[in-house]
């Protein structure tokens, strides 16, 4: 069975490490309102700037967090309390406040740039080392305004999205919930659970029609898995019964089957290694509230699924600068 271990931190940390900083290739998220907009990465974010996109370096400082934290013994620790020392400051944690308050940038990485966002911060307060407690002080203002934003979004949010990619609302209400118990707004959780009930609680006997070619979630999983998060034990189990049947039969057959990625060099093709990664992740929540009899059939879907993506996580930039976080939170979470 496959599980974490001090050197698979090792080796997740090193691949964050190695792109964390690395400022280019780099794919802006940006509102062009005047030619002064046109700055480097850097400068328009002083702490999010490299690993090839603003979300992407969210979920890898979140990753050397979750390590520092996990796996406090291995080699690679001071070059990660390094980091994130340098990183979590108040001064750049100010200039990424002043990047969202720019004209334009109201919509920027929603929802999936906000809900790691939020993910990363409910790692950090959990941090008990004074180092871990300026961490989370220097970056909780730039969480309270995304937290700010979900509370804004989610009612007017009348339809859910129900993509395999960035959009996914089902994504983000999960990584949202992490947040949730460290809120300053006592109505967050609720408004997560509100709209997930509002787009989700009606579905019954999903299709599963994936995976599209650039899926890196599962559109089908990830909705139960926020329901899982959503409902108490029972109302979830009868809902779950009711979304996915014939689960115990293997059906739909597409959520067993570990997807194959043509060309790693391709960041859309690419995503599909994210896809079996993010699919055994859910498959792990979710085995609880199956029926007993369906339990081996999960695991070796799990399994089969991380076997798939565990030997890539750094055959191509266009997976290495992301696909460890998926794998950390499929083997750790």
């Amino acid at each position: 069975m496959h599980a974490m271990t001090p050197a698979l931190a090792e080796q997740f940390a090193a691949i964050a490490l190695g792109h964390v900083g690395r400022e280019y290739p780099n794919k802006l998220d940006q509102v062009l309102t005047g030619e002064g907009d046109l700055q480097s990465p850097r400068a328009l974010h002083p702490i999010f700037y490299g690993s090839f996109d603003w979300h992407s370096s969210v979920h890898s400082h979140w990753l050397l967090a979750r390590i520092l934290r996990r796996f406090p013994d291995i080699e690679t620790v001071g070059a990660i309390r390094a980091w994130l020392d340098d990183s979590f400051t108040e001064a750049k944690a100010e200039g990424e406040l002043a990047y969202l308050a720019r004209p334009g940038a109201g919509g920027f990485e929603r929802p999936y740039g906000w809900a790691w966002l939020l993910m990363l911060q409910a790692e950090l307060e959990t941090h008990a080392s004074d180092d871990g407690r300026r961490w989370s002080a220097a970056l909780r203002p730039l969480a309270r305004a995304f937290e700010a934003r979900f509370l804004g979004w989610l009612p007017k949010a009348t339809y859910p999205v129900r993509t395999g990619m960035h959009g996914s609302s089902a994504f983000a209400i999960i990584l949202a919930h992490r947040y949730a118990p460290r809120s300053a707004n006592p109505a967050f959780e609720d408004a997560l659970k509100t709209a997930a009930r509002r787009w989700f609680a009606g579905d019954a006997a999903c299709p599963a029609w994936e995976p599209s070619g650039a899926d890196f979630l599962s559109p089908a999983l990830v909705e139960a898995e926020c329901m899982r998060l959503t409902l108490a034990p029972a109302e979830f189990a009868q809902w779950f019964g009711a979304f996915l049947p014939d689960l115990d039969r293997g059906e739909p057959a597409s959520l067993f089957i570990p997807v194959s990625v043509s060309d790693r060099s391709d960041g859309q093709i690419a995503h599909l290694d994210g896809l079996n990664l993010s699919r055994a992740w859910c498959w792990r929540h979710l085995a609880a509230a199956a029926a007993p009899t369906a339990w081996p059939l999960i695991e070796e879907t799990a399994e089969r699924h991380l076997a798939a993506a565990l030997p890539h996580l750094s055959a191509d930039y266009m997976g290495e600068h992301w696909l460890a976080s998926f794998a950390l939170l499929a083997l750790d979470d």
